[in-house]
């Protein structure tokens, strides 16, 4: 029978978005409390990345903010199919650059003392999915693009 107190202390919705892929992208972060009442909201421009990076993105700012707010126990929430399966290590992480974002991500999950991860349905992370879309569009109305013999995120 699991204590109460092993529970997570925070809930936390992450989602990333891409406007075209690779494209202007965003990430979204929801910190919310066990009852449900939002802690933190994020919403994290990425100049130009793919939607799988701006995933990644996403799970990286809220577990660094979870951090910063003296988080011990969380769980995670995702809509993202990918982060997910690569996370719980279903699937193989292929591609150079999530490898990095994965090594990062875990790293940061072995910080504490207790993260679960969870994948809901797209309408189960809509606040998230709000705040990643609109980091997007204040990417993309920015403009900027990486410099030409830069490697594009993937």
């Amino acid at each position: 029978m699991t204590k109460a107190h092993d529970g997570p202390e925070a809930i936390i919705h992450v989602d990333g978005a891409s406007r075209g892929n690779p494209g202007a992208a965003g990430a979204g972060v929801v910190i919310r409390t066990v009852w449900g009442d939002v802690v933190q909201e994020l919403s994290v421009p990425i100049t130009h990345a793919t939607n799988n990076v701006a995933e990644y993105r996403g799970l990286l700012e809220g577990l660094r903010a979870a951090s910063a707010l003296g988080l011990t126990r969380i769980e995670v929430r995702t809509d993202s199919e990918l982060l997910f399966r690569q996370l719980k290590g279903i699937y193989r992480v292929k591609n150079p650059r999530l490898r990095e974002l994965y090594a990062e991500a875990v790293g940061l999950i072995q910080r504490f003392e207790k993260c679960s991860l969870r994948q809901v349905r797209r309408e189960e992370n809509a606040h998230a999915d709000r705040l990643a879309s609109a980091a997007a569009a204040q990417a993309a109305r920015t403009g900027k693009r990486p410099p030409p013999q830069g490697r594009l995120d993937v």
